[in-house]
């Protein structure tokens, strides 16, 4: 319930008709503003205050979804901490809206997933953990996309760089031109922001 009261808070939700429950309270909406408004805060909070349910003294992690991090210690250690905890929520938060789907190959193993930045990361600090900033994408296609040879176009269909010519290769024809023009699989929360979309077309796309 407390949730269903949350949703009647998010716009993604009323603007298709649903309405949630009328029980949000100003404690709510005033977290839910705080989200909205600094996503590197409320993942910091929300992710501590789950260590601590779970009691738990270490991030909520897979093994497997950052390493490099076990030896350091002082300060680096925390702000390698924190780094930990930033990225698990962004990771955690992505592949659970498109429910650890690859969005344009249906790809279902989380192992090969990545949550990826439509904005890379180091250009806009403030979106950094934006969910909507994010899409779930194979290895292959994150980095793909990374390098700007493909891009999601307004109409959420797939575009794919014109300046890359892989001639007679049958893998690229089948894993990457095969899905131009091709609708990608939405989110059932945090939708792709088409201001997002349209920077990455701008600076990264080889168009």
């Amino acid at each position: 319930m407390k949730l269903t009261n949350i949703a009647s808070l998010d716009p993604a939700i009323t603007s298709t008709g649903r309405k949630g429950l009328s029980g949000a309270s100003a404690s709510d909406k005033r977290m839910w503003d705080e989200m909205q408004s600094d996503w590197e805060s409320f993942a910091i909070e929300s992710e501590s205050a789950l260590i601590v349910a779970m009691n738990n003294d270490q991030p909520i992690a897979r093994e497997n979804d950052l390493t490099g991090m076990e030896d350091y210690s002082g300060t680096e250690k925390e702000i390698k901490s924190k780094a930990r905890i930033k990225q698990n929520f962004f990771r955690r938060a992505v592949l659970s809206a498109y429910n650890y789907r690859c969005c344009i190959t249906g790809l279902a193993i989380p192992e090969l997933l990545v949550a990826s930045h439509i904005i890379p990361w180091r250009t806009d600090e403030r979106n950094r953990l934006n969910p909507s900033n994010g899409l779930a994408l194979s290895m292959l296609h994150d980095k793909a996309f990374d390098i700007g040879l493909i891009t999601i176009n307004d109409d959420m269909t797939l575009r794919v760089s014109d300046v890359e010519h892989s001639g007679e290769d049958s893998f690229y024809k089948i894993a990457i031109k095969y899905y131009e023009n091709k609708p990608i699989d939405l989110p059932e929360k945090f939708p792709p922001l088409k201001e997002f979309l349209y920077h990455h077309r701008q600076h990264v796309f080889r168009g």
